[in-house]
């Protein structure tokens, strides 16, 4: 372990050949350690703002309201409307002497502009210091419009992104809640998956074609009519755990759809959750059409991922990501393309994921939880990573050090899941990785 790391830090930080030592996470960030992860409210935000018909109130400075806008690839089969992002713009003197009228002009004036059918109502920081009874303000305006009106009281300084998490998810079940009278057909919940560069409509249609539909979408390419229609499903595929594993714990003890977590980045994962969404479902013919379809789907893919391994292998990867069931997705396909993992980190990962990344990771490789950039930096040149894939906040930390870097996070605009997913991330890594522009940054910092 280096020297130099924050003491608080030490126990985040860890090498699998450290006697067993498990990652200490699920914690608050050390203060003045500039951690990558995000806050509260962004983790509130990011979940719901998919939601392609919602109307999004941040009830804060206009700051808060710019930081999330449109900020992941999510696309969009019908309404245009998440694009959007409205503020009630807080000054000082709403700070003094509170800013609850308002927010419900600003509800007042989307409701009479816009006829919406659902508005969420996010509290920032400021709001959290204040004590704005946002709560009060959006059962009334549900009372005037009769329209849902939800609150999400998500103040940045209250938490972690994962809490953000847990409180969008709250408000997703605000609305599922009434609906779940509804009778009980054949069919699955898509949750945790973004529609990222029309990701959503890959695996869709993957259980399609299969002979499993698909009822609803959360939150990727999802709506109002489409949430409430969710209560219906037989079961739910957790795309992203970190995200949306709390809201499938709740509609599996609240609304009886049990779960399984899922996810299609690489050839192995892919295969595995299309086989094992079929087998839960209990049909031998959809068992047998899952077995079919992964087979020849992968002989496709197989030719593909054999061009590009001996570019690959022996490389060196680094990984920074979100959630712990991503990392360890992107552990396996790299092992598929004979290329190791030096560095893996992720902001939000809980213990049994950091136990998998340990039985997965080699030896030598180092494992963080709620990095910094200080460290990141530093084990990425103790390992001699050849690329780091990671995020937006990730992206110039790569590049000031002249290391290759993959963009894996909600900001891009091409598609890295299923197989059509494959082509595109062993592309973009060896596009990556072998671009001749390294020879010349390296030269420079030799002549430097």
């Amino acid at each position: 372990m280096a020297n130099n790391i924050l003491d608080e830090r030490q126990c985040s930080i860890s090498g699998v050949d450290q006697k067993g030592r498990g990652v200490a996470c699920e914690k608050e960030s050390v203060s003045g350690a500039v951690s990558q992860r995000a806050c509260v409210y962004c983790g509130a935000r990011v979940v719901l703002n998919p939601i392609t018909d919602a109307y999004h109130i941040v009830h804060g400075p206009i700051g808060c309201a710019s930081y999330t806008w449109d900020i992941r690839g999510s696309l969009t089969s019908g309404s245009e409307t998440y694009r959007n992002s409205y503020s009630t713009d807080l000054r000082e003197t709403d700070i003094v002497f509170g800013g609850a009228g308002k927010l419900t002009k600003a509800i007042d004036e989307l409701a009479e502009k816009a006829s919406p059918k659902l508005i969420f109502v996010y509290a920032t920081c400021i709001v959290g210091v204040i004590g704005d009874d946002i709560e009060a303000v959006c059962r009334s305006a549900e009372e005037r419009h009769g329209i849902r009106v939800v609150p999400v009281k998500a103040p940045g300084f209250s938490g972690t992104k994962t809490q953000g998490y847990k409180l969008a998810c709250d408000a997703i079940m605000q609305l599922m809640l009434p609906h779940s009278g509804q009778p009980k057909q054949f069919g699955v919940n898509i949750l945790g998956d973004y529609n990222l560069a029309g990701e959503m409509w890959i695996i869709k249609g993957y259980l399609e074609a299969i002979g499993i539909p698909v009822i609803s979408t959360i939150a990727g390419d999802s709506s109002y009519g489409k949430l409430i229609r969710a209560p219906g499903a037989a079961l739910n595929l957790v795309q992203c755990a970190g995200s949306s594993e709390y809201l499938a714990e709740r509609m599996d003890g609240e609304l009886g759809i049990p779960y399984i977590k899922v996810s299609f980045f690489g050839v192995e994962d892919t295969v595995a959750s299309i086989l094992r969404v079929a087998d839960a479902l209990g049909d031998p013919v959809l068992s047998a059409n899952a077995r079919d379809f992964a087979a020849k789907r992968t002989a496709e893919a197989m030719p593909f991922i054999e061009k590009y391994r001996p570019k690959l292998e022996g490389k060196r990867a680094a990984i920074f990501v979100g959630g712990g069931y991503k990392a360890i997705s992107l552990i396996r396909q790299f092992n598929e393309l004979g290329m190791k993992t030096v560095v893996v980190g992720t902001q939000t990962g809980k213990k049994d994921e950091y136990e998998t990344i340990g039985a997965l990771a080699d030896k030598d490789t180092v494992i963080l939880d709620d990095a910094n950039p200080a460290e990141l930096e530093q084990f990425m040149l103790e390992k001699h990573a050849d690329i780091l894939v990671g995020g937006v906040k990730e992206r110039p930390l790569a590049y000031k050090l002249g290391i290759p870097f993959c963009d894996h996070n909600h900001e891009r605009k091409h598609p890295l899941a299923g197989f059509e997913g494959i082509e595109n991330f062993i592309s973009e890594i060896n596009l990556s990785i072998n671009s001749p522009v390294w020879g010349y940054v390296r030269g420079c910092e030799e002549i430097g």
